[in-house]
């Protein structure tokens, strides 16, 4: 039977073996490596960025520049801001009128969405209850049922119920479009805030309704904000829907107005006031990001933290 000796400390006066380090195992290997690799992902990113940004710079430049200017000096800079560009799109083109509809549809259906959307995620994270997870997999399910499947059935349901070709049929309808992802979203967030300020607050005699709307709702403010952004981005380009639902022209929103607006001044030459409202409908999806940028990215990275 072989016995395996101790080591010999360092102090004995013994000399002990330098084990030898693996190239690849370097600190300068590794250093360079993250080096280059930092250079690539930043190259990247620039870009990407050029990409996306470089399109948006041109239609803005185009929509100040007149007809003329726009075919032929198309990357130049315009030789003066033609405002009338925008004001012949607002007006002429009922920009205007496709404008605040659009804000209609989308701040009723976008606070329907949050409210219903909230409750029904809070219920479903904090309570057991017998078909607590079937109901959750419903909405699950919703996330993933085609909606050009459901355009015939949900157009004969809307005229049925008297809403075809009205603000409040189409605001329903962005809403149950809506919930599925938004339930998903916040039912993941609300799993992640703490259980004792609620619990603290049942000591106190608050209700669940008190509960729910003055302690959990502030404290989830970051992921209310994030899933509201997503569900803006997509509610205020939706084509889709109002196509099939809304066919009154004086109850039109800004996406059936910007492909009317195509039609119309494609037809008349008017390339300059069509990019002006195309860029009309542009600015309020990069303002509210803009401004909500930082509330995003922390709704999006809290479900890691607990």
């Amino acid at each position: 039977m072989k016995t395996t000796e101790p080591p010999v400390p360092a102090e004995s006066g013994v000399p002990v073996a330098k084990v030898d380090t693996p190239p690849g195992n370097s600190p300068k290997r590794k250093k360079k490596e993250g080096r280059v690799l930092s250079v690539f992902s930043h190259g990247m990113l620039i870009l990407w960025a050029f990409m996306v940004v470089l399109p948006l710079v041109w239609a803005v430049m185009t929509s100040f520049k007149s007809d003329s200017a726009i075919f032929s000096s198309p990357w130049a800079l315009p030789d003066k801001l033609h405002f009338d560009n925008w004001a012949r799109a607002w007006t002429d083109a009922n920009m205007s009128d496709y404008f605040f509809n659009t804000i209609l549809v989308v701040g009723g259906s976008l606070i329907g969405t949050l409210v219903l959307g909230s409750m029904a995620a809070y219920v479903l994270a904090r309570f057991d209850f017998p078909g607590n997870r079937f109901i959750y997999f419903l909405f699950i399910g919703g996330m993933s049922f085609p909606i050009m499947l459901a355009l015939v059935p949900l157009f004969y349901v809307v005229n049925n119920m008297g809403l075809l070709n009205t603000i409040h049929g189409l605001i329903l309808v962005y809403i149950a479009y809506s919930l599925p992802f938004t339930v998903f979203f916040l039912t993941a967030f609300f799993r992640t805030l703490p259980t004792s300020v609620a619990e603290a607050a049942f000591v106190d005699g608050a209700s669940h309704t008190r509960t729910f709307f003055q302690i959990m709702l502030p404290m989830a403010k970051p992921g209310l904000i994030s899933v509201g952004i997503f569900n803006f981005l997509g509610q205020w380009n939706q084509y889709m829907l109002p196509t099939v639902l809304n066919t009154d022209p004086d109850k039109r929103v800004l996406t059936q107005g910007l492909v009317q607006l195509a039609a119309s001044q494609g037809y008349k030459g008017d390339w300059s006031g069509l990019f002006a409202g195309l860029v009309m409908a542009m600015l309020p999806v990069l303002a509210a990001y803009i401004v909500f940028q930082r509330q995003v990215v922390q709704g999006l990275t809290a479900g890691a933290l607990k």
